[in-house]
């Protein structure tokens, strides 16, 4: 895909310098005293409802106050305009019923884009050595992917994935037809929804032909340090981070003060540089901003000389006098330095809060039970739909340990896709459950997109395998990493399920080669499961499923560097359902052996898990007998056991 020229000179610029962005355009509408004929024009003159307030309009009925607003900030500083077009789209326009003219949005942003194309390219004629460019701008809207507006139904959602999806793509398609050199989601307070413009964003230059940078900003909302949708700054990177943004940052909702603390832990854990464009300052008992723009420069000014930051400017209440303090300040400051991502391989996923997964981490536990095909307690309350238990069992493996959840609705009886998608809005609004990251589980790939569309963390699908040849397996994998999860990859091709080692190893590398090579999938977001399958069945050929499955765990993880092994610990012991007591022996023995070869997580019923030295002798003697398949009686002789510990 070809990169403008503007966009390439916007890229090269910031490993040279701290670029500025402009100041707040609602702010400075408010200072031109405009009334509602203003807003209305004669194009809406006889529209039945006030419009008012609806900034974005005011390219098409005063782009000479839109003009001179972005020539100020130019004058100022700036070196990049803001399009007026933060709520140029059919969810916010809603709010003044203009929804219903489908041609409206895409007006809006090409005019915008286009004033703001003009304005740009006429400073950069004037001071050809300070180009200055223009950032599509794509607000949050005022709705929410990830909490319910009805106190009683906290599943439901007044809008869905797929509206908001298409709106945003309707908004960046005439975005770009306008000529700006940068997208810019921002102000973001529900990681979901800025999930959606994210995957819009990249479809649409699919679409055209044309990638240009993305900078992503987001919103805290308090001194909690979280967004509205409850994610910590560092969940909500590693939300986003699939869309290799040009840069990462915080804007809105705080003034540069109360700011600081989270530019810093970006400036911490971002591979890319970061932004940061506060308020001016805190808003008074009148709702106003008044902290003078000598302060606000200071204070940003600091950001820089401290090493945090690459792209400063003003949000609400910010003036071109503020711009000009602010650009006056970083003037002749070095720009952060990113972090080389250069031989991490650190694993990142997340909830409301991050999990990091390391060489060194303790084995990683998800959570079996909220499972229709593994627990008949949660099928049983899935089918007759109450949820509010289905929910506890989800608490409750979480309480038990869980570091990751596996939801799975795969049943014949069941509408899987709606069932996901109400069992996910549901735990979205646990905090307890909420704050780790979810496992979608399923063998069905209309349910496994269902449930990203409600999932604001990084999560885990599971799973694609190349069952249905290369094609199919690189198109999944693809979507998926745009949805920003990680992959499970099944241990099965075209031929069949993996059974032994040399076949189990032969489908994983080739799996890994397709992921790293031609979808662009960092190893360290693959987990393979090289089926672990029941052994102790009576059949010999099963005999050496479980010793199969480590012997493939090592040799995998020494042959596809950065990747992860999981594999669902309960089919080891199916033939002994109904003896947990004997059960537990077999999934501690082999977890024991199987996390030294290099399984570093695993589907388990969280909480129940024996530890390995307290497992009687004659009980560990039998069956690590059978897991390591060293006596041709072993399956007997633990059948035979297993009657007396019932």
């Amino acid at each position: 895909m070809r990169v403008p020229d503007r966009s390439s000179t916007f890229v090269s610029l910031l490993n040279e310098r701290i670029l500025v962005l402009d100041g707040a355009m609602g702010s400075m509408v408010q200072t031109f005293g405009l009334v509602e004929e203003d807003f209305r024009g004669e194009r809406f003159r006889d529209h039945h409802k006030d419009v008012r307030g609806d900034n974005e309009l005011l390219s098409l009925t005063r782009p000479d106050v839109i003009k001179k607003i972005h020539s100020d900030f130019l004058a100022a500083g700036a070196d990049i305009l803001e399009t007026n077009t933060f709520g140029s789209n059919a969810i916010s326009q809603r709010d003044y019923e203009l929804d219903d003219l489908p041609e409206l949005v895409h007006e809006l942003n090409l005019t915008s884009a286009r004033l703001a194309r003009e304005v740009a390219d006429e400073w950069t004629a004037k001071t050809p050595d300070k180009p200055r460019f223009v950032a599509g701008a794509i607000g949050p809207t005022g709705k929410t992917l990830s909490l319910s507006p009805k106190v009683e139904d906290a599943s439901f959602r007044d809008l869905t994935w797929d509206d908001l999806e298409i709106a945003y793509a309707d908004q960046t398609r005439a975005l770009i037809e306008g000529g700006v050199d940068i997208i810019l989601i921002e102000t973001i307070f529900d990681t979901l929804n800025a999930k959606a413009a994210i995957f819009a964003v990249q479809r649409v230059f699919d679409e055209v032909g044309k990638k240009l940078p993305i900078m992503i900003s987001v919103a805290i909302t308090d001194a909690s340090g979280r967004t509205l949708s409850g994610q910590t700054v560092d969940a909500f990177w590693r939300s986003v981070e699939h869309a290799n943004p040009i840069s990462v940052g915080v804007n809105c909702s705080l003034g540069a003060t109360e700011m600081r603390p989270h530019i810093e832990e970006l400036a911490r854990i971002a591979h890319t540089r970061v932004s940061s464009y506060p308020n001016a300052g805190l808003p008074n008992a009148f709702g106003e901003y008044d902290e003078a723009p000598e302060v606000t420069g200071k204070l940003v000014g600091e950001f820089a000389t401290s090493g945090l930051v690459n792209i400063v400017g003003g949000c609400c209440g910010t003036t071109p006098d503020h711009i000009q303090a602010i650009a006056n300040a970083v003037a002749n400051v070095t720009p952060r330095e990113a972090p080389s991502s250069e031989g991490v391989e650190t694993t990142f996923y997340s909830g409301l809060e991050p999990l990091a997964i390391r060489a060194d981490s303790n084995f990683q536990m998800i959570g079996e039970r909220t499972n229709v095909t593994g627990s008949a307690k949660f099928r049983k309350l899935i089918k007759v739909g109450d949820m509010d238990t289905a929910v506890e069992v989800a608490l409750h493996q979480v309480r038990g340990g869980a570091n990751l959840l596996d939801v799975n609705m795969d049943e014949g009886l069941l509408d899987s896709e709606a069932c996901m998608t109400r069992f996910l809005n549901l735990i979205a609004t646990e905090p307890d459950i909420a704050r780790i990251p979810v496992v979608i589980d399923s063998s069905k790939w209309s349910v496994l997109e269902a449930g990203m569309k409600c999932v604001q963390g990084k999560g885990v699908v599971n799973s694609i395998s190349l069952k249905e040849g290369e094609e199919v397996f690189l198109d999944h994998a693809r979507t998926i990493r745009r949805y920003g999860f990680g992959v499970v990859v099944m241990a099965f091709d075209e031929t069949g399920q993996a059974d032994s080692v040399p076949r189990k190893v032969e489908i994983c590398r080739r799996a890994y080669e397709l992921l790293t090579e031609q979808a662009d999938f960092p190893p360290e977001d693959i987990i393979f499961d090289p089926n672990i399958l029941a052994v102790a069945t009576g059949i010999e050929e099963h005999n050496r499923y479980a010793l199969d499955f480590i012997e493939a765990a090592r040799t995998i993880k020494e042959t596809c560097p950065g990747v992860h092994i999981s594999g669902g610990v309960s089919n080891l012991s199916f033939s002994f359902r109904g003896n947990n007591r004997v059960r537990e022996a077999i999934h501690s023995a082999f977890l024991y052996h199987a996390i030294q070869a290099g399984m570093d997580m695993g589907i388990v019923n969280a909480g129940q898990l024996e530890v390995y030295e307290d497992i009687p002798k004659d009980l560990l003697e039998k069956v690590e007998d059978v897991i390591f398949d060293r006596n041709p009686e072993a399956t007997e002789r633990l059948v035979e056991f297993a009657e007396t510990v019932k």
